[in-house]
């Protein structure tokens, strides 16, 4: 090795200048939360302990091959079993799990303490997407991949968040007990965001709890830690952690921009209305799946451009797109998207990428199908 002096100046000149150097670590990062406080300070006593153990258990080897090697004339002792020895190494370790069992049970009981919470948000995962719903506030939405498609397919430069971005975080104020209520519409995610010390996975069906109660404002990423389909690696998640008087101007205007939607559902919108917002919600909602053009990724995920459903009766495509098509990838929309995001998604796929149907569905005909559903 020291034949190539070169190579190890190689790699000091990269340990002391490397940008990339400068921000690696080996350890745990404390985090934002009380919790996530414990689980580190809880992660280090483990790790000293363990620290400690390796030092006298190394020590007693070393000393014992250095000390006791046969060069210097050492007999090897002639018992076979030592009660007190058993004892020992019984009873020590015993006491070692139990000094790491309280704080980390202490920690435990903790973490699933989801009791008189000052918030409860509903989380659902969706291939591949989060939506979030403020229980007994009226504000509801989704959370979807804000990346560009150009940086995605390598035709420009990554951007500092690539990947971890989103067009709509959830949203929280700092010093208030938030109550995560985690499910899912399809396959099973988690929602894991590690700076609050949070990782709960989400079943369909079947719904766990975890909280949060955040020390400081600011922007915390996270992603979805199961592997959920094809598109896993583009559902992140995004918390924005709002000063509380912030956090309640918030929450007003999502209240505000709610009652504005449904009032919407009453306009007289026209051709060219409907196909500008259809662009923007198949562009965040659909372009995963069926692409940008819309050639789709045959056979799972048909081409719109062209096709039967999108060129054929209006009212087989509406109810395609508000019930989804059972066995197959395609999900129902009808309970995730607003009566004017499907309205316009619809009008924008019949008369995009050359299909020029020339019709329209307006929001009206959506919210009669959705009362049709619920009689």
């Amino acid at each position: 090795m020291m034949r190539h002096p070169h190579v190890w100046m190689g790699l000091l000149l990269w340990s002391i200048f490397s940008p990339a150097n400068a921000a690696w670590t080996v350890n745990m990062a404390p985090g934002a939360t009380e919790i996530s406080h414990a689980v580190f300070d809880l992660h280090m006593t483990i790790f000293w302990i363990c620290v400690v153990i390796g030092i006298i258990v190394f020590g007693a080897m070393f000393w014992s091959m250095i000390v006791h090697r046969r060069s210097t004339g050492q007999v090897a002792a002639k018992f076979h079993e030592s009660t007190t020895v058993e004892i020992l190494w019984t009873v020590v370790p015993l006491l070692i799990l139990v000094a790491m069992a309280v704080p980390a049970t202490a920690t435990l009981i903790r973490m699933y303490d989801t009791s008189e919470p000052d918030i409860d948000i509903q989380i659902t995962g969706y291939q591949w997407k989060w939506h979030y719903k403020y229980l007994g506030q009226d504000v509801e939405f989704f959370s979807n991949l804000a990346t560009p498609a150009e940086q995605i397919h390598n035709k420009e430069a990554k951007g500092e968040h690539y990947l971890l971005e989103v067009d709509k975080p959830l949203v929280l104020p700092i010093g208030a007990k938030v109550r995560f209520l985690v499910t899912s519409a399809d396959v099973i995610h988690s929602w894991w965001v590690p700076a609050f010390a949070v990782k709960r996975d989400a079943i369909p069906g079947f719904v766990n709890e975890a909280w949060t109660r955040i020390d400081k404002p600011g922007i915390y990423r996270g992603q979805c830690a199961e592997l959920c389909g094809k598109d896993h690696g583009f559902m992140p998640i995004v918390v924005d952690v709002k000063e509380k008087a912030d956090y309640d101007k918030w929450l007003a205007d999502r209240k505000a921009e709610a009652a504005q939607l449904k009032e919407l559902t009453s306009k007289e919108w026209t051709l060219d209305e409907l196909k500008e917002r259809g662009d923007k919600v198949y562009h965040t909602t659909c372009v995963a799946c069926h692409q940008a053009e819309g050639q789709g990724l045959p056979p799972m995920f048909p081409a719109l451009k062209g096709s039967p459903i999108a060129t054929g009766p209006k009212a087989d495509h509406l109810h395609r797109v508000y019930f989804g098509k059972p066995g197959t990838a395609m999900a129902a929309f009808g309970k995730q998207l607003s009566e004017v995001d499907i309205a316009a998604v619809v009008t924008y796929e019949r008369n995009a990428w050359g299909n020029n149907k020339g019709d329209m569905v307006t929001p009206k005909e959506v919210l009669e199908l959705k009362q049709a559903e619920s009689k």
